[in-house]
C-alpha cells in the first residue's frame, strides 16, 4: 500500500479547506498512493466555542454536498480518502472521521469516543460523543479510526487492540500551550508517549496532526508519522509544514 499522509493548513473558510483538501486527494492520486488521509477536523477547522449558536453552524451534515464532492474525487481518483471533521446530525455536534472507498462510498464513519474535544461545562445534548469502533476489512487490510485523545484512552485502546485492525487512521490535533513550533522539543517530549500508546494498539498507525494558526485551537503544529506496532518511525514531515508524506507500507496477506 502507498500511503499519501497530507497535511494542509487549516483555515475559516471550509470552502478554501475543500479546495486545499481536493488539491492533496489529486496530488496523492498522481503519485500512485492507494490512500489519502487528513487531519483531524481537516475539514471545518476545530474552532468550536462551546456555544451552540456559533458552533452548531459550523458542522457538516453527511450525507450531503460536501462528501458527495468527497466520494466524487475518491472514484474518479480510484483513492480511499481518509479525513476529519465537525459532524452535525440535526441539533448534535460530533467530531468524527470518515474513509471515503475508491467505488465512491463511506466505508468507515467514525465519531470520537474521548470527550476532550469540547469543555467540560458544554452542552450535552448538542456536543456528543460516539460509542462504536468499526473495523473495514479490505484488498488492503483492515482500518479503524481513532482520534487525538481517543489514543490515550485505556478503554478505548484495549477495545481498539482486541479488533485487531492492521492499520489504525489516527488524526489529531495537538498543540504545545504555549504555540512553539520545536521539532526537538517534540520528538523528546511528545512523540515517544505516542509511540508506546501506537506499540499498545497492535497496528501500524498513520498519523496525521492539524495545523493552523493560533484562531484556530491555539496554533496546531502540523506533522505526520508513520509508526510501526513496534514502535520504529518508518517515516515523518516536520512540523509547521504544509506537505505530503509519501511512504510504501507492505499490506498484510488476507
Amino acid at each position: 500500500m502507498r500511503a499519501a499522509l497530507v497535511v494542509n493548513r487549516v483555515v475559516h473558510d471550509v470552502e478554501a479547506n475543500l479546495c486545499a483538501i481536493l488539491r492533496g486527494i489529486r496530488r496523492a492520486s498522481v503519485e500512485g498512493a492507494d490512500l489519502v488521509l487528513f487531519s483531524e477536523a481537516a475539514l471545518t477547522g476545530l474552532i468550536n466555542e462551546d456555544r451552540p449558536s456559533h458552533d452548531l453552524p459550523l458542522g457538516i451534515e453527511v450525507p450531503g454536498p460536501v462528501m458527495d464532492q468527497l466520494a466524487e474525487a475518491a472514484a474518479r481518483c480510484g483513492i480511499w480518502i481518509g479525513l476529519g471533521l465537525l459532524e452535525r446530525e440535526g441539533t448534535r455536534l460530533y467530531d468524527s472521521a470518515f474513509l471515503v472507498g475508491p467505488e465512491g462510498r463511506v466505508g468507515l464513519h467514525y465519531r470520537r469516543i474521548q470527550p476532550q474535544w469540547h469543555g467540560p461545562q458544554a452542552d450535552p445534548s448538542v456536543y456528543r460523543q460516539g460509542s462504536e469502533l468499526p473495523v473495514l476489512r479490505t484488498p488492503l487490510g483492515a482500518f479503524a479510526f481513532l482520534i487525538c485523545g481517543d489514543l490515550f484512552d485505556a478503554s478505548i485502546g484495549h477495545r481498539f487492540r482486541a479488533l485487531e485492525p492492521d492499520w489504525l487512521l489516527y488524526p489529531l490535533a495537538r498543540c504545545f500551550s504555549d504555540g512553539a513550533v520545536d521539532q526537538q522539543r517534540w520528538k523528546e517530549e511528545e512523540l515517544p508517549d505516542y509511540i508506546e500508546r501506537v506499540q499498545r494498539s497492535g497496528a501500524t498507525a498513520l498519523m496525521v496532526n492539524y495545523l493552523a494558526g493560533r484562531d484556530l485551537m491555539s496554533g496546531a503544529c502540523g506533522g505526520a508519522w508513520v509508526v510501526r506496532p513496534n514502535g520504529q518511525v518508518v517515516a515523518s514531515l516536520p512540523l509547521g509544514e504544509e506537505g505530503m508524506l509519501l511512504v510504501d507500507l507492505e499490506s498484510p496477506t488476507l
